[in-house]
């Protein structure tokens, strides 16, 4: 018996001895160095302590600047964000898949509103951001929902809902050649009239010079376009119907055709910006309408002979004003599948923030905050007169550039099919009366 009990305090001993030595390797893990600041190292500063989410973002340049202070983020938080960056097309694919299954393995995901908010939204693959904006206790006031341009925030709201938050902003402006306006003594156009006529006193084929050049190719030409038309009054859908068979739609397709159809280059009907753009910065035209976000294609030395002569501004007034698109082309959602939207809300509300807005925006990702467009550090990265047009194209800018439907693509094509009849002048009253009632029938499908 005595026996028995020395063998049980000798065990206990060594297990007691092992537990100290444990507990000492316990000790020395937890005085491993850190990197995290002072702020994060305190537990009440880590909210999210523990929790990880899955941000499903595109190859962009805006993606590239923001993993730079993920890590940042996360030492604040304690959150771990789990970031897979994909080609836009196969993002959209792999979205797709995934919300469909609504199994809530996506927490946040970049997406493109002029493509997809309309079918996303459908599906029911949103959860509506106004949930948290509008809470005081999950959103700040120094967050200011107000600095953001309107227009992108418009486009990123479908049916009251908020469907994202705009990241990437861009404008239709005019490039124009300064050295010729100035030798020619030609006003920059700021009406269609003296944008036609600028075009007509710049035009000389036989030195196989154009007055201007745009995208002529029907499903590209319809963001173009759609200043145009705009600027005269009209629209896409008016009163939950196509109306491009209007009165005002119809003369913004008469001057679109006129200028490239009298002005433009050969081939025009096969040109995308591409091409479009090449051959204005080949020295070949006198002026090119198009996004300004495709500057550097006509301005850097390597793309261009006349980058150094280049001039930027506004997009003419039409009937009703100046009205260029001023659009989000890319935005940050949460999946209304997520289990930990709180948390993804804080990684959008950090992503979106002042602060990360006026780093990405200053590494040339144009935001849509008016404070990063005020501010000299988010304007650094572009010339002076290609930020005043921005800004100015930003505060009066539309929200879309093309029909915002869900089948975008059929009716671009079919919106582009009135396009080529106005460039050649042939039967455009009959075709655009064809192809508006093939407009409203795909759009009396989807709304079935």
């Amino acid at each position: 018996m005595k026996g028995i009990r020395r063998s049980l305090a000798v065990g206990l001993t060594l297990v007691m001895a092992a537990s100290l030595v444990l507990t000492g390797c316990a000790g020395r893990t937890e005085e491993k160095p850190t990197t995290t600041t002072p702020a994060a190292s305190d537990p009440a500063k880590k909210p999210f302590e523990g929790v990880e989410i899955r941000f499903l973002a595109s190859q962009h340049p805006w993606t590239e600047t923001l993993k730079k202070d993920i890590a940042q983020f996360e030492a604040q938080t304690g959150m771990k964000v789990n970031m897979e960056v994909l080609a836009e097309n196969n993002l959209t694919q792999k979205l797709t898949v995934e919300l469909t299954a609504g199994t809530g393995t996506v927490d946040v995901f970049m997406q493109r509103p002029l493509q997809e908010a309309k079918q996303f939204e459908k599906n029911g693959w949103y959860a509506d951001l106004n949930a948290f904006v509008k809470d005081s206790k999950k959103t700040p006031a120094e967050w200011d929902v107000n600095d953001f341009h309107k227009g992108p925030m418009q486009v990123e709201t479908v049916n009251g809902k908020l469907v994202g938050i705009p990241l990437i902003t861009e404008q239709e402006i005019l490039y124009y050649r300064k050295d010729l306006f100035a030798e020619k003594n030609i006003k920059v156009p700021t009406t269609m009239a003296e944008l036609e006529a600028a075009a007509k006193a710049l035009h000389d084929p036989n030195k196989d010079f154009y007055g201007i050049v745009m995208r002529g190719q029907g499903n590209p030409a319809v963001t173009q376009f759609s200043s145009f038309l705009y600027s005269m009054g009209g629209d896409f859908i008016k009163d939950g119907k196509f109306a491009m068979d209007s009165p005002e739609a119809l003369k913004a397709l008469k001057i679109y055709g006129n200028l490239l159809g009298k002005y433009g280059p050969p081939g025009v009907l096969n040109m995308q910006w591409q091409q479009a753009s090449a051959l204005f910065a080949q020295g070949k035209a006198g002026m090119w309408v198009d996004a300004n976000s495709l500057y550097l294609n006509v301005t850097a030395p390597d793309k261009s002979t006349i980058g150094d002569k280049v001039g930027f501004a506004m997009f003419p007034a039409g009937d009703k004003g100046v009205a260029p698109y001023s659009v989000t082309s890319w935005g940050i959602s949460i999946a209304k599948s997520s289990k930990k939207q709180d948390a993804a809300w804080e990684f959008v509300k950090w992503a979106s923030s002042k602060e990360m807005v006026l780093k990405t925006q200053s590494a040339g990702n144009p935001s849509a905050r008016s404070s990063a467009w005020n501010n000299a550090d988010g304007t650094k990265s572009w010339p002076k007169e290609w930020v005043e047009v921005a800004k100015k194209s930003g505060e009066v800018g539309k929200p879309a550039d093309r029909p915002l439907v869900i089948n975008v693509g059929k009716a671009r094509d079919l919106v582009g099919e009135m396009i080529t009849a106005a460039i050649t002048d042939k039967d455009l009253e009959n075709v655009v009366k064809d192809r508006n009632v093939k407009l409203n029938e795909l759009l009396a499908e989807e709304n079935k």
